[in-house]
């Protein structure tokens, strides 16, 4: 199995869990509101990358059948703690489900992952939906891979590049992408982009 995870950054967030946690509360993003108005009540959504597990409680919160994991021992205890049920520490590259869910939401933790692994990663996801399954993730936009200020890997890819990858991992009957500024925890600007994709029936 290949390694499609950046072992430093994984650290970093073990060392920094409860801080990194506790840095926002639980609420509806625009983007999260989009993503959860288009499921059926009830759905089966798995969450990759939960972190504090903010949006899991949301999601939940709202009735849908949320499978919470992360790729970080000590975020996934804190998650643990905010929502009072278990939540599955898994790495991308451990993602091996065919057809079970109804959706995957992916809110700023793909970004982390190796740049080449990124193809392999999506046809996990791709194969992890049912048909006609809902997919969001969301990356910084740049030209390739670098550390931030707290040595984190991001891929920064560019929206060609993504395109690209999407394609490789499978085929959908939706795909778009929208770019935003934005920031993150470092406080600097960025320019995100917005991905929405539809599985294949």
């Amino acid at each position: 199995m290949a390694v499609a995870h950046d072992g430093e950054t994984l650290a970093w967030y073990d060392r920094e869990a409860k801080v990194y946690a506790s840095r926002r509360t639980a609420g509806l993003s625009p983007h999260l509101e989009i993503f959860l108005g288009r499921l059926k009540p009830g759905a089966g959504i798995l969450e990759l990358g939960c972190g504090g597990g903010q949006d899991a409680e949301v999601m939940i919160a709202a009735g849908f059948d949320v499978t919470p994991t992360d790729g970080s021992a000590g975020l996934a205890a804190e998650a643990e703690r905010r929502l009072g049920r278990a939540v599955r520490l898994m790495r991308f590259e451990e993602l091996d489900e065919t057809g079970r869910y109804d959706a995957v939401w992916a809110n700023a933790c793909l970004l982390h992952a190796p740049e080449a692994a990124l193809p392999d990663i999506l046809g996990r996801i791709w194969r992890a939906l049912k048909s006609g399954g809902l997919f969001f993730a969301s990356f910084k936009g740049g030209d390739g891979g670098d550390r931030d200020v707290f040595g984190r890997y991001y891929n920064f890819p560019s929206r060609e590049g993504l395109e690209a990858a999407y394609a490789a991992a499978g085929s959908w009957s939706d795909l778009s992408m929208t770019e935003a500024p934005g920031g993150g925890y470092d406080g600097l600007p960025r320019n995100w982009i917005l991905c929405f994709a539809v599985k294949g029936r």
